[in-house]
């Protein structure tokens, strides 16, 4: 038998068909192109017209660059060359045409020849300014959510499997009469009623074998001064990605007046009782025949129908339920109680269907009304609606999972977001890397400007953050000022580093009003996956260690992590540990440099010099500390005792004759902090220094970069008697005409200009014109450094004031140079 010969297709048809094609590509509200690779418009759907008021005929053989401008290609270039080297891509962001920008996510999609080549791209583009504006509102609401859960009227309680709780609202406080931390000190056990614990406990078990995923009890608790609160506890389980339970969700009602009014009327009829349980609740009543008898206000309102309206009708036509997550109905379970003369409750996510076509969430408890006798007369449903309760609760959720001040995912969710992302990075066989982003000083913005001021700078940076992660990319808040990056689906290492430089660039463009000049920088970490670590935690460690080398490096940069970066950051937290503990126990230790005369030789002087010393031992050199210290934080303190201490060392030496000024160097941290002058003054009152016997030792970029704020800082301690010098001069600004608007009263040559003025021509016609300079301007002249005679004889008869180094004396403890002295 021949098979037969497939009908033919209508011409008419085909050409109906084609008109239909060409009809949707042109009237799709979506925009719809074909990009080649010389990046030229192939095809543009009608919808061009209306987006950006040009004739798409018109943009056939135009760039991108040429038709949606410079903007939109620095936005939507990066994911267009990923289509163009073969990888389906999105983008989701600002379009901008004309004077106008929407909202829009775009799909960029490869087209392949038979050799697999991309020979061009297909580009969708759907306008969500909408959603989006909607998005931004939900994010802005998200911030008051806690306030709603601390303060609502309902009791809300987050409890560990064990039974300790985790975090509890005011009102539960309330209800049970302790205070927050009392209670959060307590399990359930030892506050359940003992004839209530079994069913708690039971229950609890359920939720936890998974057997079901909420429960309703009443149930009593005691409150602290003894007596029992009866509560109406609605619980359910939060479970995490591997369905084991993470903690228990309790939302409490208290029922005590309730149940005070069901004992006091139990001799009274059943019905009385049932009703009076309904206070608060909607109350529907039937007859033995399930016809409708009566409808409080609430359920009137719940339902749609009057109470006149629907006495006399079925049930199931006035209390209409259905399942919140299939839509099928639900039997009514006041039909299951009156059967089997029981209290029966609903179970599951459960909606009740207004008379006009809504839906409410619903909790339901049904049973049957007894006579004296005990025969049933009629039936009871008490309802409420729980869609508030509910709402509170996922939100409640969110804010354990969420960063009240920037609405990033917290540190709680990052290490299994990060794990989520390296399984799919495994299957799709690609890499991944962890940015570990710190803001450089971020400290001095909270002492500048205040700590309401600094969670400004971070909302702030946080939203510019995000902007430079237009991929919808992990991105959490670690800690203070600390972030986590995760980079997912990476090409290669050189990826990662143009998106730190645009992260970086983003992060200094963040501005906040009332702080001028904010210019926030950054120092970032990486460490890739597989190559570095494939465990998270071990990549987000990594990543840290990464960005304290770059800071150490110079701040505001990148590094990726290598493996004797690990040394190093041990080394680092040894020192920062042994600072914290040295301070706290009051075993820092100053030594004392001399000063010398240059014509006569005799100590004028001498430079307090911070010690780390264990039995007599240096356990770290200033050069390995003090980094450490400034970008810890720890030089506010240390700098505060250092200066104490050195004026009340200069003090004991007057007291007993000898006449020696002290020079303290003083951090850029210390000096623009806002207190300063105030410390200082402070310092000399408490030692009874007189202030000319103290001198400040400060580099040329703080006094030179400061502005007319740090003028009025120097004059002012000018005008209190203390001393002024500009340590390592000649290393910064070196420029000898700003000293002039400065009361600076000494100048101290660097000792790498020291160390080859003997040698180097050069060197020593520089310090030689340095030198006489500032003696024009009638400036002192230090020269620090000094190890040999002829360094010393050069430098005197260049005019030096005074001599400072090895050749004169080292750096020594207090009593050393007392025993020089008298």
């Amino acid at each position: 038998m021949q098979p037969k010969e497939p009908a033919e297709v209508s011409p008419s048809l085909e050409t109906q068909a084609q008109e239909w094609s060409a009809r949707m590509l042109r009237g799709a509200p979506a925009l719809l192109s074909y990009i080649d690779t010389s990046r030229c418009f192939v095809y543009a759907n009608e919808t061009h017209r209306t987006w950006l008021g040009v004739d798409p005929a018109q943009l056939i053989g135009r760039t991108l660059i040429e038709v949606g401008g410079r903007r939109n290609y620095l936005n939507m270039g990066p994911p267009l060359e990923r289509a163009f080297a073969g990888q389906m891509a999105s983008y989701e962001g600002e379009a901008f045409g004309g004077n106008q920008s929407r909202y829009v996510h775009g799909n960029f999609q490869p087209d392949v020849d038979e050799s697999g080549a991309v020979r061009g791209v297909f580009t969708a583009f759907v306008d969500i300014t909408e959603r989006r504006t909607l998005e931004l509102k939900l994010q802005e609401s998200e911030q008051r959510f806690f306030g709603a859960f601390q303060h609502a009227a309902i009791g809300m309680a987050l409890i560990h499997p064990d039974g300790r709780f985790l975090r509890v609202n005011t009102a539960v406080c309330q209800m049970l009469g302790y205070r927050e931390d009392e209670l959060l000190a307590l399990d359930i056990t030892a506050i359940t009623h003992p004839d209530d614990l079994d069913t708690d406990v039971e229950l609890l078990g359920q939720l936890l074998s998974g057997q079901r995923d909420s429960y309703q009890l009443e149930k009593r608790n005691f409150h602290k001064d003894g007596h029992a609160v009866h509560l109406q506890l609605s619980v359910s389980v939060v479970r995490d990605e591997h369905r084991q339970p993470r903690y228990f969700v309790s939302q409490a009602q208290d029922i005590s007046q309730r149940k005070a009014f069901e004992e006091a009327l139990h001799r009274e009829r059943e019905l009385a009782e049932v009703t009076l349980r309904s206070i608060g609740d909607a109350v529907i009543t039937t007859d033995t025949e399930l016809r409708v008898t009566s409808l409080n206000p609430i359920a009137e309102a719940m339902t749609g129908w009057t109470s006149a309206e629907a006495q006399g009708r079925p049930i199931e036509e006035i209390f209409q339920l259905f399942d919140a997550q299939t839509g099928q109905a639900v039997a009514n379970p006041l039909r299951a109680a009156m059967e089997r003369n029981i209290i029966a409750d609903l179970v599951g996510r459960i909606l009740l269907r207004h008379r006009h076509g809504f839906d409410t969430p619903v909790e339901d408890s049904s049973a049957p009304i007894h006579d004296h006798a005990g025969n049933v007369i009629g039936g009871v449903l008490v309802f409420h609606d729980v869609s508030e309760n509910r709402a509170l609760a996922l939100k409640m959720i969110h804010l354990t999972q969420h960063d009240t001040l920037t609405g990033l995912p917290n540190r709680s969710q990052l290490h299994a977001h990060i794990a989520h992302a390296l399984v799919t990075a495994t299957r799709r066989q690609q890499r991944a890397a962890v940015l570990y982003l710190d803001v450089d000083r971020f400290k001095q913005i909270n002492e500048l400007y205040g700590h309401a001021d600094g969670d400004r700078a971070l909302r702030a940076l946080s939203a510019q953050l995000r902007k430079g992660l237009p991929n919808g990319e992990l991105i959490s808040r670690f800690g203070d000022d600390e972030f986590v990056v995760m980079l997912p689906h990476l090409g290669s290492a050189g990826e990662v580093a143009s998106r730190c430089q645009i992260l970086i660039a983003y992060c200094q463009e963040t501005r906040v009003p009332d702080i001028p000049e904010l210019a926030l920088r950054v120092s970032m970490g990486i460490s890739l996956f597989p190559d570095d670590a494939t465990e998270a935690e071990t990549l987000v460690q990594q990543a840290e260690t990464a960005m304290y080398a770059a800071k150490a490096q110079g701040q505001h940069g990148y590094r990726f992590f290598t493996a004797s970066m690990s040394e190093r950051t041990q080394a680092r937290r040894k020192i920062e540990t042994a600072l914290r503990h040295m301070l706290a126990r009051q075993e820092l230790a100053l030594h004392y440099q001399p000063k010398v005369d240059a014509q006569s030789g005799r100590i004028v002087g001498a430079e307090a010099l911070l010690r780390l010393l264990v039995d007599g031992r240096q356990l770290y050199a200033p050069d390995q500390f003090i980094p450490v210290a400034e970008d810890t934080g720890l030089i506010m303190p240390i700098g505060a005792w250092v200066l104490r201490e050195a004026c009340q060392q200069a003090k004991r030496w007057r007291d007993i004759g000898i006449d020696l000024p002290v020079s303290v160097n003083v951090s850029p941290l210390q000096f623009q902090h806002a207190d300063f002058y105030a410390w200082l003054d402070a310092v000399l009152d408490e030692s009874g220094l007189e202030p000319g016997q103290l001198e400040l030792e400060l580099t040329e970029r703080m006094v030179m970069s400061g502005g007319d704020a740090t003028t009025e800082l120097l004059q002012r301690i000018k005008q209190r008697g203390v001393r002024l010098s500009l340590d390592d001069f000649g290393t910064g600004y070196c420029s000898l005409s700003y000293l002039r608007h400065f009361p600076i009263d000494a100048l101290k040559i660097d000792r790498t200009f020291v160390r080859d003025i003997t040698t180097d021509a050069d060197t020593a016609t520089i310090t030689q014109a340095i030198i006489a300079m500032a003696r024009s301007l009638h400036k002192d002249v230090i020269a620090e450094g000094v190890e040999t005679l002829e360094q010393g004889d050069l430098l005197r008869r260049a005019g030096c004031s005074q001599l400072q180094g090895f050749l004169y004396g080292v750096p020594m403890p207090a009593s050393a140079l007392e025993a020089l002295l008298v």
